[in-house]
């Protein structure tokens, strides 16, 4: 199975966005950067549900954008899915929009939560925890919604490895 786009999903201080280019790299693909982290930048953290709104609808049309002039692979660096979870973190909630999209990517690679967190500005669940709800409500997410992923977990070069290995599986099969 050739996969069109492949997401990395999970909580912050991952390594979602470290190993991204990589494995764009690898595949001979293009990376969807993450816009919330842009988003956040520019305009700080506390978000409303109107934030998140536009940084999902932003990341999809850019997304959408680049499958249309047939850029492929794409490796995402996180999805609407994500933003969902990270609604369910900050909210508790999360607007309809989130369940009624449907541009869910062929894979996705949920990343474990067993790196250190490391603060940069934007991360803001840094406890045990924390970390832990976030990445159990990720995998919910995933879940929930049906979509094809397997975890990756390791330090490092272990971390690349077993996301090549998952992704050439899924092609394989």
């Amino acid at each position: 199975m050739k996969l069109r786009t492949i997401c990395l999903h999970g909580p912050e201080s991952t390594g979602k966005s470290t190993l991204a280019p990589r494995i764009a790299e690898y595949l001979g693909g293009e990376v969807v950067d993450e816009y919330g982290r842009e988003y956040a930048e520019a305009r700080g953290i506390e978000f409303t549900m109107r934030d998140l709104l536009e940084i999902a609808k932003t990341h999809d049309a850019g997304t959408r954008t680049l499958l249309a002039a047939g850029m492929t692979p794409l490796i995402l660096d996180t999805d609407p899915l994500m933003t969902a979870v990270w609604a369910d973190m900050l909210f508790g909630e999360r607007d309809p929009w989130f369940d009624e999209w449907q541009g869910t990517a062929d894979f996705y690679l949920l990343f474990d939560i067993d790196m250190p967190w490391r603060p940069d500005g934007t991360r803001m669940f840094g406890t045990e925890e924390l970390r832990r709800k976030f990445f159990e409500l990720s995998k919910a997410e995933l879940e929930r919604r049906g979509v094809r992923w397997a975890l990756v977990s390791g330090q490092d070069e272990e971390r690349y490895a077993k996301a090549i290995a998952a992704i050439e599986a899924v092609q394989a099969g």
